[in-house]
């Protein structure tokens, strides 16, 4: 049993990423536990999906910038069916949309994958769960309803 997800299956096994020269500088961040994206240097856009040229300027220059981890629910839903072979031992588990405090949009998980009491606003922070052939995938918690999100 997950101790982190209370569940049999590991959702950090379910699905494993494609590492490439394009992304591996988000992968190792998540590996070092920080949460890298891509940020253009002549306009300064923080941008995710990972691209080869920023969707603002076109520009091909760009490095890897930490951001804070911060973000909330924008949307969410708990599937009750496993519509992929992977992920049919996990149901329920929640799939959220979460906007972060930098802009961009990330879709994941909250921990515990079974949680039905989330909602739209919610204040989350990025967690990591370590998956085998040493990738670590980022995952969400909530925040304290008393502490704010950057």
């Amino acid at each position: 049993m997950n101790a982190a997800t209370g569940l049999s299956a590991d959702p950090a096994e379910a699905v494993l990423p494609d590492v490439t020269d394009l992304n591996r500088p988000f992968w190792d961040g998540c590996a070092a536990h920080e949460l890298r994206l891509q940020a253009c240097r002549p306009c300064g856009h923080i941008r995710y999906p990972i691209s080869e040229v920023c969707p603002r300027c076109l520009s091909a220059d760009y490095d890897w910038r930490p951001m804070s981890g911060d973000g909330e629910i924008l949307t969410w839903v708990v599937f009750q069916r496993g519509y992929q072979p992977t992920w049919a031992p996990l149901v329920p588990y929640n799939v959220v949309l979460v906007q972060l405090a930098e802009g961009p949009r990330m879709f994941g998980n909250v921990l515990p994958l079974g949680r039905t009491d989330l909602r739209i606003g919610m204040p989350l922070r990025v967690a990591f769960e370590d998956a085998r052939g040493g990738v670590t995938v980022p995952r969400w918690t909530t925040v304290s309803e008393g502490s704010a999100v950057a």
